[in-house]
């Protein structure tokens, strides 16, 4: 079972389309991986999902639910974690939380348990302004757990962080399926940022998708392809440069 899929799902600004015709399947209870190099289009199709824009073409659906339709429905099972997490400094990791707790009219009990998900517990009473960068986005993390929505989609969760924080943040995205049975999307310009956590992958260049499925199919796709396969870094930016290449020849033939 699917629980995101998008039919055609288009948005463009005038004559720039920074999504185009996008068909994405992620099933439920999965990690899956959303790559691209930046300004593929990645950012703007998580904020569809979120209503923060609307699209100009196609449809989607999450949790069986379709946007337009049931969009204050959707909202409510989807957690999410969008560019850099803001908090108020002076307030405490707990505060922040209750914050968000109060607009989504959630239990306090919630708070105790995005904080136990997310390793916070201890540092509830700290100041946000003295949290370390990791420690802030395992905050913004918490922002997005609480209630234990059925739907993650998190937009570069490992921006800015150091090799350790990356290895936090990742296992703590890999075992979150199996924790509270979710699905999660989450984006990266970096193949080997996720290839440890996903179970799914989807490539976007230029608002288009130019592969879905396994990280093994991927492997299968380029040998066939003659891309490297034995890297999948090498893959991934084998084929963004080989459709960037195409997309020049296109565009060359266009402007003759």
């Amino acid at each position: 079972m699917n629980m995101i899929e998008t039919h055609n799902l288009t948005k463009s600004y005038g004559s720039f389309t920074a999504v185009s015709r996008l068909n994405l399947h992620i099933r439920k209870g999965t990690v899956y991986g959303f790559l691209g190099p930046n300004g593929a289009g990645k950012s703007t199709t998580m904020k569809m999902f979120l209503g923060l824009t609307a699209p100009t073409g196609g449809t989607f659906q999450i949790d069986g639910k379709s946007y337009p339709r049931d969009r204050t429905a959707i909202l409510k099972e989807v957690g999410s974690f969008i560019e850099a997490p803001s908090f108020y400094g002076n307030l405490t990791g707990e505060e922040n939380l209750d914050i968000i707790r109060k607009i989504l009219g959630l239990p306090k009990s919630s708070i105790e348990d995005a904080l136990r998900l997310t390793g916070l517990a201890e540092f509830r009473k700290r100041p946000a302004k003295k949290y370390s960068l990791g420690m802030k986005q395992r905050l913004g993390l918490a922002g997005a757990l609480l209630g234990r929505p059925p739907v993650l989609i998190l937009d570069e969760p490992t921006n800015g962080l150091d090799p350790a924080g990356i290895h936090e943040i990742r296992s703590l995205i890999r075992s979150l399926p199996e924790q509270f049975d979710c699905t999660v999307l989450v984006s990266s310009h970096l193949l080997s940022e996720i290839e440890l956590m996903a179970d799914d992958i989807g490539i976007l260049n230029h608002g288009r998708l130019l592969f879905e499925g396994t990280l093994d199919s991927l492997r299968s796709s380029a040998r066939i392809s003659g891309l490297p396969s034995d890297n999948l870094e090498d893959t991934f930016l084998a084929m963004i440069d080989g459709d960037n290449k195409c997309r020049g020849r296109q565009k060359g033939g266009a402007d003759r």
